[in-house]
């Protein structure tokens, strides 16, 4: 895993949009046409509440119940897709039909309907993966995840309130568990800025490691001989001509040839 390995792409946005679209279009479809879909739950241990695994996280009893699901479902579905893009659709599917089927063997003998079974399940994977991973990046994100949603784990317990599905929470919650060791993701590549931290680095060969004897102790190598000054001189081939003035020619009068004289050096 790498920092090029986060992408940000259309889909991180659609995804958890398609999936909020559904869930609302389901609910819409029950009030405009004022039908119930509630016997598609999941009823546990029974042939037919069995269809609720699949059905199940699409319907909700309320418009409270659908909102409070909306909101956590669009940013952990998101940062799923962003972290985890090939992974992504595989912890979706599994999620749903996992949990849900944990959902009907523990459950109690009622319709459990509703998304919060998904939402353990993506809680549960990206804190645990992150933990794993060791990649600050992951950590970070799953520390982030407590702080945002930690609260939610006095709901994976009985509670007073009847119409909470503990059992569906706690599904979620073992399922996203397993998905994280099951569900295999590239380790974390640190970026290699010195040759010692390769692979197939060789410390006999490498031109400072040479200067330590079998104990360890240092051996600085002789200092090298004072190379010797040189100096380079102008020389030139060009020939210099002079002009010798008399005292006439500073008072004005023009040179006489005799007083003009000229010599050539090298």
């Amino acid at each position: 895993m790498k920092e090029t390995d986060f992408k940000f792409s259309a889909s991180v946005i659609a995804w958890p949009l398609l999936f909020l679209l559904a869930i609302w279009v389901v609910f819409w479809f029950e009030i405009r046409f004022k039908v119930s879909l509630y016997d598609y739950g999941i009823y546990p241990r029974t042939l037919s509440g069995m269809k609720g695994i699949v059905f199940s996280p699409f319907l909700h009893g309320n418009l409270e119940h659908l909102y409070n699901n909306s909101i956590p479902l669009f940013f952990l579905v998101m940062a799923l897709r962003y972290f985890y893009r090939e992974q992504s659709l595989q912890v979706l599917v599994l999620g749903i039909l996992l949990s849900g089927f944990g959902t009907w063997l523990i459950g109690r003998e009622s319709m459990h309907i509703g998304a919060s079974g998904l939402i353990y399940v993506l809680v549960s994977f990206i804190f645990f993966k992150g933990i794993q991973s060791g990649y600050y990046r992951l950590v970070a994100l799953s520390l982030t995840i407590v702080v945002l949603y930690g609260g939610m784990v006095w709901y994976l317990f009985p509670s007073a309130e009847q119409n909470i599905s503990w059992e569906g929470h706690m599904a979620g919650f073992i399922t996203g568990f397993l998905l994280s060791y099951f569900i295999k993701t590239q380790d974390y590549q640190k970026p290699i800025k010195y040759d010692w931290e390769r692979p197939d680095f060789d410390p006999s060969q490498d031109p400072f490691m040479k200067h330590f004897d079998e104990q360890g102790n240092f051996a600085p190598p002789p200092k090298p001989d004072p190379m010797e000054q040189q100096y380079s001189y102008f020389i030139s081939n060009l020939p210099v001509i002079y002009f010798l003035k008399d005292s006439k020619e500073e008072n004005g009068n023009p040179p006489s040839p005799d007083s003009m004289k000229s010599s050539e050096t090298q």
